[in-house]
């Protein structure tokens, strides 16, 4: 996988020593915030369980074809358990939910939902008997009273049932990639990661499909629109492939604290161009909070990577 994101990379045209990896971290830092924009415009014109089984079908066969064509091994013996577990939690549940989500909600807070995926990890570990540092319950604090603060210029659309369900659903899926990110870190099995999450995709395809066939709620291929495959197309081609070959780019080559930035960049950016594509409310609520919550989340994030340092 290094050696296929330094090919891809080597081709651009900012191939100068050094500028590469920060290249890599500014793609990261806008093109993962927008793809909170990619999936509203898809779930306008497609059944949002469908989109995410087409999405990824197309994603994790582009993985599995590369590591086929390099004659990669296939996991073996108990791997596949964590693949499969990894692929609910990831992308059955993960992926899905969220991207049910911005259905019903603005993809500025969905993408604001899902930044505070670090503040859930620390409530699982103390839930497992952990210390953690003040800077953390500090940060835990104000993660989410920032969040507070955005749903306190939402409390009327609380009233409205489709709001109701898309503040679950996203809130599920933050709640579902903390657990997938604790599981990862305890149980990663002894192979390609890369390999890994193209068999998670194609799984989870494969289990979306079925329940849209059983659920009948699914649209024949011919009548999606335009707008439904350019959507879907971005997702896959620029959210699970580039995005994520210039995210293991850069991890490789910047410095946590550095790569880390992106995690606080993507909330900003799918902010401001829900604003600026979908017209989505942006006013001093959704300002501060949006910044109390991100400022919340890189003290939790600062104090775990002290910690392990």
């Amino acid at each position: 996988m290094k050696e296929f994101a330094n090919n891809i990379i080597a081709k651009t045209p900012f191939n100068r020593p050094g500028g590469k990896p920060v290249l890599a971290l500014i793609w990261v830092c806008f093109f993962w915030g927008t793809t909170y924009i990619a999936s509203k415009e898809g779930v306008k014109h497609i059944p949002a369980i469908q989109m995410c089984a087409i999405r990824q079908i197309f994603g994790g066969s582009l993985y599995l074809l590369y590591f086929g064509l390099t004659k990669h091994p296939l996991p073996k013996g108990k791997q596949w358990i964590t693949i499969f577990i990894l692929s609910a939690l990831n992308f059955m549940l993960t992926n899905t939910l969220s991207t049910w989500g911005v259905k019903y909600i603005s993809s500025g807070l969905g993408a604001i939902i899902a930044a505070i995926v670090p503040l859930w990890i620390v409530i699982i570990t103390m839930f497992q008997g952990s210390r953690l540092p003040a800077k953390a319950m500090v940060g835990l604090m104000l993660g989410f009273g920032g969040v507070c603060i955005i749903f306190y210029d939402h409390l009327k659309d609380f009233l409205i049932a489709d709001f109701r369900l898309g503040i679950f659903l996203s809130l599920a899926a933050s709640i579902s990639w903390a657990f997938g990110g604790v599981y990862t870190k305890k149980h990663a099995a002894n192979f390609n990661p890369y390999f890994s999450m193209g068999l998670q995709m194609i799984i989870s395809a494969i289990a979306l499909f079925s329940v849209t066939f059983a659920t009948g709620d699914m649209i024949n291929f011919r009548d999606i629109p335009v707008n439904g495959w350019l959507a879907v197309s971005y997702l896959v081609i620029i959210g699970s492939v580039l995005t994520f070959i210039a995210y293991v780019y850069m991890l490789q080559r910047l410095p946590t604290s550095q790569a880390s930035i992106y995690a606080y960049i993507n909330p900003v950016v799918a902010v401001l161009l829900g604003a600026i594509i979908f017209h989505e409310r942006l006013n001093i609520y959704v300002a501060i909070g949006g910044a109390v919550t991100i400022f919340g989340v890189y003290l939790v994030n600062d104090s775990f990577r002290r910690k392990s340092a």
